[in-house]
């Protein structure tokens, strides 16, 4: 079966961005700078230390990220959302703390009919939705 792992976009902020997710989730990161690829001679000096790309994987998270490296203004829109469905309420809770540092939260965590609920937008302008069974 395939995988479905969301791509983040940032505006040179992409490792502080990274970081603070891996310091959140946990995991493994790999970044790639441009001066670090083989695109550095190819690529203005004004981006090389830019992320080319970068990846977390924590357990059955995974997702990438890079910098937008010029192709444009990076517009966030109200159309995606990342969603952690979690295994216990308590896990939920710590991500969602964690995650909402220096952002935004819209619906603390409630217990809804479907379980445990919340969302937040983080101080990098990301979306990001909680959800844990009532079991």
């Amino acid at each position: 079966m395939a995988q479905l792992s969301p791509y983040l976009t940032f505006n040179g902020n992409c490792r502080d961005a990274m970081d603070f997710y891996q310091a959140c989730i946990g995991g493994e990161l790999s970044v790639m700078r441009v001066a670090d690829s083989a695109m550095k001679d190819q690529s203005p000096a004004e981006i090389q230390e830019c992320v080319m790309h970068s990846r977390l994987e924590a357990g059955e998270i995974v997702f990438m990220a890079s910098d937008t490296l010029g192709r444009g203004e990076l517009i966030r829109g109200n159309g995606t959302t990342l969603c952690i469905i979690g295994r216990t309420k308590a896990e939920i809770q710590d991500l969602f703390a964690k995650l909402a540092e220096g952002g935004t939260i819209s619906q603390p965590l409630i217990e809804a009919f479907f379980g445990t609920y919340g969302e937040l937008t983080d101080k990098f302008g990301v979306n990001w939705m909680f959800q844990a069974d009532p079991a």
